[in-house]
């Protein structure tokens, strides 16, 4: 991911250090892991722990290691796969000239729009218990109805512009149409509304874990730990802060990257006012 020419670099920057903690942590944690050791008494700190212990007496630091890759890849992947069906249903509902096509496509979306999110989530889950696979189809499920409209709104204004009247006109195919102009013309609206959908991801994400769904209760997971320590909050505040600053570096950390990249170049003054002229 590069800046775009007049973006401030701060913020990139700021944005690559604070994402690139929990990401590092997450992805290779578990290779520097080890072996879990001999269990000491709940809620401790020191004695060879040094983040203390959790509420079973694991060692804090290695639950850390061990306890991203779930999180970040069950939103990564969900996020995905939510644009990924949304982006296809958004661009044929806004170029299709057929109404009942249309109506076809965003209707049903509209009834899934229609049900919380964590509602559907923990509907399924009761009837068909998800592992982290079903954990990401079922919150990018629930994310496809907005990013849907999201996508067909954008595409629609792009689509109304005279060059794609020209462009069909000079008898270009609708891929063309579709992805040469119209998807490059929405792609700014596009990641940001990736950066703010993963922020939502996320929370759903880390709400499941909290409910026990897609996880087991003892796992080693950010969103678990959280839940499972928050008791002994008070007495071993590192088994609740530590995963809960993680999960919050890792939205701000992608919003601030978002914002970056999708940043218009400030143009000075002196530039416009001799165009002026």
């Amino acid at each position: 991911m590069r800046t775009r020419p007049g973006a401030r670099p701060g913020r990139f920057v700021l944005g690559l250090v604070v994402v690139a903690v929990p990401l590092a942590l997450a992805l290779l944690g578990p290779l520097f892991a080890g072996e879990p050791g001999p269990r000491a008494p709940s809620f401790t700190l020191g004695g060879g722990h040094r983040l203390g212990t959790d509420f079973v007496g694991r060692d804090v630091w290695q639950r850390i290691l061990l306890g991203g890759r779930s999180v970040v890849l069950v939103a990564l992947a969900a996020t995905a796969l939510a644009h990924l069906v949304a982006l296809p249903l958004g661009l044929v509902s806004a170029l299709t000239h057929r109404p009942w096509l249309e109506e076809l496509l965003m209707r049903p979306l509209d009834v899934l729009l229609a049900v919380p999110s964590l509602l559907l989530i923990l509907l399924v889950a009761s009837a068909f218990p998800p592992g982290a696979v079903g954990l990401s189809l079922l919150v990018a499920l629930v994310n496809i109805p907005d990013a849907g409209r999201i996508v067909r709104a954008a595409a629609a204004e792009a689509a109304s512009r005279p060059a794609v009247e020209a462009l069909r006109m000079q008898g270009e195919t609708w891929w063309r149409m579709a992805v040469g102009y119209v998807g490059r013309s929405i792609a700014r609206t596009l990641a940001a509304d990736a950066g703010v959908r993963l922020t939502g991801v996320l929370y759903l994400v880390a709400t499941a874990a909290f409910l026990g769904v897609g996880v087991a209760p003892d796992a080693s997971d950010w969103a678990v730990m959280v839940d499972r320590n928050r008791t002994g909050l008070f007495v071993q505040p590192w088994a609740v802060v530590v995963p809960a600053l993680l999960i919050v570096a890792l939205t701000m950390g992608s919003n601030l990257l978002f914002d970056a990249v999708l940043e218009k170049p400030h143009r000075k003054r002196g530039n416009g006012r001799e165009r002026g002229r």
